[in-house]
């Protein structure tokens, strides 16, 4: 049906034609997650890949600010203290969520206008049509808040070119969006006035095609690539002490500058990080990295870091975690495998009802 929209205060779905258009429709909140926003386009897109009458699906964010800030942090937060159970739902079905639509048998089309971070880079980075502009912000932030990259953020950065994956996911920095071109997050640049355009003409052109006819002749380079030498050459350890020490060795200011960034964040999450990245490299399917993340993340639910980060930079906002413990040194080559360990009875639960979604 044309123009048909079913409206929730949550997401907004949409009919134009024969495209499919899904709105996250969180503006004050940038647009954040929450576990039924997951759910709701989950079922949609089941619901979609069956109905011949749309061809295309289109992924955008309602406001200025951006596409999706990720998951709701704040309630993740008040979760945490009542027990954190609702937070292992809500990733047991997002996680899946991100397999589907990487797996989506139609072209499924992201705007990844202004910020995009976290949850948000999993319902867009995995899409098989990922527009950026000169607005985008991309980024991981997890180390930041005492969490480890998930939504198949460690799958992504993990094969983006030589270790410029591994220096994202380590700093928490943001990119641009030729910067997400060049790492594998993102396919066109476009200018964010088009965008209204574009979303108009995939209601009756070919995804590419239509995409493609708004790309501009002339498109920024990407900043982050022009730093590669000494990201490939700091970050080629598998040892978090390494790369601090060759970054603080090296001649070039950015290189120091990501050396402090990184000794800010949650020691635990950085090292965990790392060897996540480290196995995601080795893994074929996205489904194996959800599973690893799955089980990291439930770990760092049951931890103390977690909750400290998003109290010091969200509930808070003094900007002073404490992290525990407060230094890479004293976390030991032992506690980062317990993040990777068999899970327990209870956490066997929860992974194998996330397992039985993702293999649907």
């Amino acid at each position: 049906m044309q123009n048909e929209a079913v409206q929730d205060n949550e997401i907004l779905i949409r009919r134009d034609g024969r495209l499919g258009h899904i709105i996250l429709n969180r503006p004050r909140a940038m647009n954040a997650l929450t576990h039924g926003m997951v759910n709701t386009i989950a079922s949609t897109l089941a619901e979609w890949e069956e109905d011949d009458d749309v061809s295309t699906v289109l992924l955008s964010g309602a406001g200025e600010r951006g596409l999706c800030a990720g998951g709701d942090i704040v309630a993740i937060y008040r979760d945490i203290l009542d027990g954190g159970q609702e937070t292992a739902r809500f990733w047991r079905d997002e996680y899946p969520l991100n397999a589907r639509i990487a797996g989506y048998s139609k072209p499924f089309v992201a705007m990844m206008d202004g910020v995009v971070l976290g949850g948000g880079v999993g319902v867009s980075a995995h899409g098989s049509v990922r527009v950026v502009t000169e607005r985008t912000k991309i980024g991981m932030p997890e180390t930041a808040i005492g969490l480890v990259p998930d939504v198949g953020g460690t799958y992504l950065l993990s094969r983006a070119p030589g270790e410029l994956g591994t220096h994202v996911a380590l700093t928490a920095a943001t990119i641009t969006g030729p910067d997400a071109i060049a790492l594998g997050l993102a396919d066109f640049f476009l200018s964010s006035g088009t965008l209204p355009a574009l979303a108009q003409a995939l209601g009756n052109t070919d995804a590419r095609q239509a995409v493609q006819a708004f790309v501009p002749d002339w498109i920024p380079p990407s900043a982050l690539v022009s730093e590669r030498e000494w990201i490939d050459e700091c970050y080629a350890f598998d040892d978090v002490e390494a790369i601090i020490d060759a970054l603080q060795q090296s001649s070039a200011p950015a290189a120091r500058q990501a050396a402090e960034l990184i000794l800010a964040k949650s020691p635990t999450a950085v090292k965990v990080t790392l060897e996540s990245l480290r196995r995601a490299r080795q893994m074929p399917l996205l489904e194996e990295a959800l599973d690893q993340e799955y089980r990291v993340s439930l770990r760092c639910l049951a931890g103390s870091d977690f909750r400290e980060g998003i109290r010091a930079q969200v509930i808070d906002k003094d900007r002073n975690p404490g992290w525990s413990p407060p230094s890479l040194a004293e976390v030991s080559t032992e506690a980062v495998e317990t993040y990777f360990a068999d899970l327990g009875a209870a956490e066997l639960g929860l992974v194998a009802e996330a397992m039985h979604h993702l293999n649907k």
